[in-house]
């Protein structure tokens, strides 16, 4: 084997064992993307290489970084500040991918280890919740299965990561299933059914709606298939409301006000706002919320601190103030204007395109809608498979089925 093909195959190990560690591992996830990074750099080290690269979306991701470090050396704790901005560094993720994946097929296989893995946590968490003796917090050995078991988490640490990821790929992975007409296994049926029961038993009403949400953002895309959309939330309207109590009193509480985490989150939101009033152009520096919550907390909250305030948007400008804001705006926009553009100039008999563009934009609007309730852009597990998917409309511009993507996009 030569060097080259030797190298290939290295990276595509790496690929593997990333795509396995977003489901199951983030200690996986991590040291693969770590290692993917630093032969990403090596290509961009070459010009030969680098002059063929793409830079998705590198002005708003420079623009956020810069906020960030201005905001960390402004705050009273600039060290801190700048180890917070350490998460920004998945972006990673963008660009490895978007420069690995060299084909829609290529990106499609990657989708298929991604719902299988992801399947196999919403199996463990099926059994957490299922085998779970009650509700406190640890029931002994083995702890993957007994700690914390009253809410499906699967292998990682919290109910909330494992939703996110779960909503995330099962929005990517629905285009698939409704569009493309040269791919339906069953197993991928049965994988998505099983995450879609994952995500029901997490009991996470942020990702239930940002699904529901991702969801409804394919139906421009969708057209012939709108009625399996309908009929499909129908029957999971159904089934919720005829489902286990608990689940039933999750959902319909959603809007209660007098509910103990909504009243907390709008305790939270209120606290957020007068940080940000004391701060408002650049924020009280990244990681500032866990810092200084305790200092705005209300009388009548019941958590008197907190890492984030269960909103990505608020938390984005509390910590780095307007700049971050309209910085962190800007890449959610930059995102839907390049993904919206080339789903429209794709022909409809581009099935696998069309899919791979729509569940893009349907996981990242869920993803930015779940985050209107829970801090997701700080999760690094779901952040970092976010990153991932949002390199798709990339690659799919890569492959000459629709007008290319500038550098700047």
């Amino acid at each position: 084997m030569r060097a080259g093909e030797g190298m290939i195959a290295v990276r595509r190990a790496l690929l593997g064992a990333y795509v396995v560690g977003l489901g199951l591992s983030i200690t996986l996830s991590q040291t693969a993307l770590a290692l993917l990074t630093l032969l990403w750099l090596g290509r961009v080290w070459r010009r030969e290489t680098r002059d063929a690269m793409s830079w998705p979306l590198w002005q708003p991701v420079l623009a956020l970084g810069a906020v960030c470090v201005v905001s960390a050396l402004s705050a009273p704790h600039p060290g801190a500040g700048l180890v917070a901005c350490k998460k920004l560094l998945l972006v990673a993720a963008l660009y490895v991918l978007a420069d690995e994946l060299d084909s829609v097929k290529q990106a499609e296989r990657l989708l298929s280890g991604l719902a299988l893995a992801v399947a196999a946590a919403a199996v463990a968490g099926l059994l957490q919740v299922n085998l779970c003796p009650g509700p406190e917090a640890d029931y002994g050995s083995p702890a993957w299965l007994y700690h914390r078991c009253a809410r499906a988490r699967g292998f990682f640490s919290s109910y909330m990561t494992l939703a996110g990821v779960l909503s995330l790929t099962l929005l990517i992975s629905l285009p698939r299933l409704l569009l493309d007409a040269t791919f339906r296994p069953w197993w991928l049926t049965a994988a998505w059914s099983t995450s879609l029961l994952g995500l029901a038993a997490t009991y996470t009403r942020g990702a239930w709606i940002g699904f529901a949400s991702g969801g409804l953002a394919l139906w421009p895309a969708i057209r012939r298939r709108r009625w399996l959309l309908t009929v499909g939330f129908l029957l999971m309207g159904v089934a919720v409301l005829a489902g286990p109590r608990h689940l039933r009193e999750r959902a319909l509480t959603m809007t209660d006000p007098d509910d103990v985490t909504v009243k907390e989150r709008t305790y939270m939101w209120r606290s957020g706002v007068t940080m940000w009033r004391e701060h408002p152009w650049l924020g009280v520096g990244p990681g500032g919320v866990k810092r200084d919550y305790r200092n705005y907390a209300l009388p009548e909250a019941l958590r008197k601190r907190t890492g984030h305030l269960h909103n990505s948007a608020l938390q984005t400008l509390v910590e780095t103030g307007v700049a971050g804001l309209l910085a962190w705006l800007w890449l959610w926009a930059a995102f839907f204007r390049v993904a919206v553009r080339l789903l429209r100039r794709l022909p409809a008999t581009a099935g696998s395109e069309r899919a791979l563009l729509a569940g893009s934009i349907a996981a990242i609007a869920g993803f930015l809608v779940a985050g209107m309730t829970e801090h997701n852009f700080g999760d690094s597990e779901v952040v970092m498979l976010a990153w991932t998917i949002m390199a798709m409309p990339y690659v799919v511009a890569r492959n000459g089925r629709s007008a290319p993507v500038t550098r700047e996009s």
